[in-house]
């Protein structure tokens, strides 16, 4: 009953936290123990009746919903009360801290304010009175308790979801596609600015059919730029102009003049063919679009292009250039919505299909009367269930009585929205509509918006943060995010929302109440301060503000800010007090000073600032944090390594720069990375500019850095010591390193011996003579041809004095690519040097003057690109170029 649940999820997830709250919070609450008990026992009995209207028959849905709307209020009254006690638990400890020298675990004693007992007291009585009354109102209109179904929604905590490529599959627009290219191609020889229309109803792939023509190998030849703009309803010319150059010169992005973008847009564009995507246009006024072509034209070079993706027949014709152009997207044949369903139900190309599930498969698909976007919602929620029963129950949905259609389209959508089991996890996706249509999601900001918000609760076993990821997940199976990208280990970094999935969460959060996030631009900035003292998020990314107003301290119940790309210079004092803040955003700023009070902020788990930057505040005492990148320090050591020491939650990447700061080996091991298990990406950096006298205390301080074992990515850089630390051997996890500008490294541990490495990069290692037994130790041949079994890719490059090949290579099966750049002291290669690695795609050898011959490429039958130059001693080419049978690319 699709209405039913969006009636009540926004208040089954407020009651679930407060209820959770309550009940966390009894063992602090001297003087008022037992109202917060009853608090937490009615709450929890309230929980069982919202089960009972989440079920009424549509007929009484006014009735239901005001008596719903009524707890939903008293709820988030509850948690403002909760909120504010927990804050005056930190504000306490905090202060006793800080002026009577000790640690006080519970300030609830005799020393504390009679006055703010009472207060708590009085407020928490009153809402249990309140909630007493709402029972007995439950029972007038029929409602009564129903306890909680026992099974457990399946979750997905993984950050990767391997399934989602960038590179989705694309069904049943193939010889569309085509002709677009081959038309756009040929459009070479037009002088004059072309507009081509893809024009179709919501959900038909206008998008998707334009990202694949984007993304085409033959495109990107044959245009110098490539430009995507979505436009969707505000259709300003001067914001589209500003779009195009922050793609071009982001630099410039924030000017306002039509006459200076148009200066600079001249600039970027001279004599470039360009092909430009107009996403989602609505506009059907034609004297704006005759603007923007006006603007566009002065720019244009012969054979320029430009795509508009609209739902709308009127916009196609007023954009169109020719008629020929104009492209009208039809609806899909069966087989091919069965194929779009079947790719989202199972992601598993090999995995085996029942053939009775494939019977309900292909008559769902049949529904989808054509639309890809219902074949693939329907496909994600599929993917979650595996029995008859279940195909069949969507099969036999009501929605299909409805007319086909849009109406239609959002009923699926609902259906997919209703298929979320948790009402935090509908509150989540609820959420998403707080931001603009076609913005690009960034996952880690998102879960902590959701996280400041309130609608993550953390458990026994696991933290917000992964409860988060699970949840984006979900959505992400749900096909209620796509486009998403990926970084290179396959981790989801941001995502969109089709904008039929955008109206869904509109609509959706209008159940939702107040929100308390407040995404401003500057304006009127102190008066919103006041108005909204229990904001949780106050994004001010971007906004043109000089200066943060000192009330932000009031904002008691604050978790989450971002003053990222102001001209703030200094931020206030009373920061400090923001003792529940959980994430902190400050990069791409001109702050220059931090004030001392920000070590108050205990509850931070989230800390972004610009890398450059040395350590702003105190963090001996953020033992929550888990995001702190960078770790700069400072000659006059205002903070040092040891501050590091307790940030054992610590996760992700840290880089620790400035280590010349460090005297020795003792001081070193203070920083207890040993101890940081949730780190796994680790960048040690020395300063470029200092003397060479530091070699010993290098080797030192190097040794007393020493990582947790589980350490997947190792670099270092400016190290000035003879030799490597000891412990990197013990690192059997690695799977990349990188050693840049050692220049007084004379030999690299036996890196033979780590099962995992995939990437090894020297560079600059000016006394590195050979990496040959350093590489693999003494160890017999029988065991070298198992050795390094995972090495993708070896870059050596820059080292002078290196001589000789790298011994143990030829055992390497699994390298891809080989690049040894500018080693002026190379002279012979072993003649089998590449007899083993069959899978080498790509090899590059440059600047190598010395350099006599190169072994025999006979067996690489995978090699794809060879670039051979600067290698002035060679006397022939290699042999075997004929056996390269993949070869693509050549240069000698």
């Amino acid at each position: 009953m699709a209405a039913e649940f969006v009636l009540t999820f926004a208040a089954e997830g407020i009651l679930t936290k407060v209820a959770a709250l309550a009940t966390e919070q009894v063992s602090l609450a001297w003087g008022f123990k037992g109202e917060l008990a009853r608090l937490g026992d009615s709450l929890s009995l309230m929980q069982n009746i919202l089960r009972d209207a989440a079920e009424q028959p549509t007929d009484r849905g006014h009735t239901v919903k005001a008596w719903v709307e009524k707890l939903k209020n008293i709820a988030q009254d509850a948690d403002d009360v909760l909120d504010e006690f927990q804050y005056e638990v930190l504000r306490r400890k905090l202060e006793l801290q800080n002026h009577m020298k000790k640690k006080v675990l519970n300030f609830f004693s005799i020393s504390n304010p009679l006055a703010f007992r009472l207060k708590m007291a009085r407020k928490i009585k009153n809402i249990n009175q309140r909630l007493a009354d709402l029972k007995s109102e439950a029972s007038l209109i029929g409602l009564v308790a129903k306890p909680k179904d026992a099974t457990p929604q399946v979750m997905v905590n993984r950050e990767t979801v391997s399934s989602f490529d960038t590179d989705e599959k694309f069904f049943g627009r193939e010889e569309l596609l085509s002709d677009i290219v081959k038309t756009l191609i040929n459009s070479n020889n037009q002088e004059n600015l072309s507009v081509m229309p893809i024009v179709g109803m919501p959900g038909l792939g206008k998008t998707t059919l334009a990202k694949k023509v984007f993304n085409e190998l033959a495109i990107d030849k044959s245009f110098d730029k490539r430009i995507w703009v979505c436009v969707s309803n505000d259709f300003d010319v001067n914001s589209i102009l500003r779009s195009i150059l922050e793609i071009l010169n982001p630099t410039n992005a924030k000017i306002e003049r039509q006459e200076a973008l148009l200066k600079h847009l001249h600039e970027a564009l001279a004599g470039k063919r360009y092909i430009l995507i107009l996403d989602d246009v609505w506009n059907e006024d034609r004297t704006k679009w005759n603007n923007l072509m006006n603007c566009l034209s002065k720019l244009s070079s012969q054979g320029s292009t430009v795509i508009v993706t609209t739902r709308s027949a009127n916009v196609a014709s007023i954009t169109e250039t020719n008629p020929y152009l104009r492209r009208t997207l039809g609806l899909l044949q069966e087989d091919k919505c069965w194929s779009i369903l079947k790719n989202r139900a199972f992601p598993d190309d090999n995995a085996p299909i029942s053939a009775d599930l494939e019977t309900i498969g292909k008559q769902i698909a049949k529904k989808c009367a054509g639309v890809p976007l219902v074949a693939k919602v329907l496909g994600g929620i599929l993917r979650s269930k595996n029995s008859t029963d279940e195909w069949l129950s969507i099969q036999e949905s009501k929605i299909w009585a409805l007319p086909e259609g849009e109406d239609r389209i959002m009923s699926v959508l609902r259906l997919s929205f209703d298929n979320l089991k948790s009402a935090p996890l509908k509150h989540c996706f609820a959420y998403c509509s707080i931001f603009m249509k076609d913005f690009e999601i960034e996952r880690e900001n998102l879960v902590q918006l959701w996280m400041a918000e309130g609608l993550l609760h953390s458990s026994s076993n696991q933290e917000m943060e992964d409860i988060g990821n699970g949840y984006f997940n979900i959505l992400l199976q749900n096909s209620l995010f796509q486009d998403v990208t990926m970084d290179k280990d396959g981790v989801v970094i941001t995502c969109k929302m089709h904008d039929l999935v955008h109206d869904l969460a509109e609509l959706v959060s209008k159940s939702v109440g107040k929100l308390q996030s407040l995404f401003s631009n500057g304006e009127d900035l102190s008066n919103s301060l006041s108005t909204f003292n229990s904001l949780r998020v106050l994004n001010l990314y971007d906004a043109e503000i000089e200066e943060l107003s000192s009330s932000i301290g009031r904002l008691k119940q604050l978790r989450y800010l971002d003053v990222s790309r102001t001209i703030i210079e200094e931020l206030p004092k009373s920061i400090g007090k923001l003792y529940n803040l959980q994430t902190l955003r400050m990069c791409d700023t001109q702050l220059e000073r931090f004030p001392k009070e920000m070590e108050n902020l205990i509850n931070l788990r989230h800390v972004y600032f610009d890398k450059h930057r040395e350590v702003p505040f105190g963090m001996r005492r953020l033992t929550r944090l888990q995001t702190l990148r960078c770790f700069n320090l400072d000659k006059e050591r205002n903070h040092g390594i040891d501050e590091l020491g307790g940030l054992n939650q610590l996760k992700g990447e840290l880089t620790i720069s400035s280590l010349e700061h460090v005297k020795d080996k003792d001081e070193a091991k203070k920083s207890n990375l040993a101890g940081k298990t949730n780190i796994r990406k680790l960048t040690l950096a020395w300063g470029y500019d200092r003397e060479r006298n530091n070699k010993a205390s290098d080797v030192d301080v190097l040794e007393g850095l020493q990582p947790n074992r589980e350490l997947e990515i190792l670099k270092i850089y400016n190290f000035m010591g003879v030799k490597l630390a000891s412990w990197m051997m013990s690192l059997l996890n690695l799977k990349e390193i990188r050693l840049s500008h050692c220049e007084e490294c004379e030999e690299v541990p036996p890196l033979g011996h780590l099962p995992n490495l995939r990437h090894v990069k020297f560079e600059y290692m000016d006394k590195l003579k050979c990496v040959g037994v350093e590489f693999y130790e003494f160890i017999p041949i029988t065991t070298q041809s198992q050795s390094m079994p995972s090495l993708r890719k070896l870059w050596i490059e820059n080292c002078e004095k290196l001589s000789s090949w790298p011994s143990g290579l030829e055992y390497c099966n699994s390298l891809q690519k080989l690049s040894i750049e500018n080693c002026q002291n190379l002279r012979h290669l072993p003649v089998d040097a590449l007899q083993n690695p069959v899978s080498l795609e790509e090899l590059s050898i440059s600047d190598c003057t010395n350099l006599e011959a190169i072994p025999s490429l006979d067996n690489l039958t995978s090699l794809r690109r060879v670039s051979i130059c600067g290698c002035d001693g060679l006397t022939s080419l290699p042999r075997g170029l004929q056996s390269c049978t993949s070869l693509r690319y050549l240069s000698m």
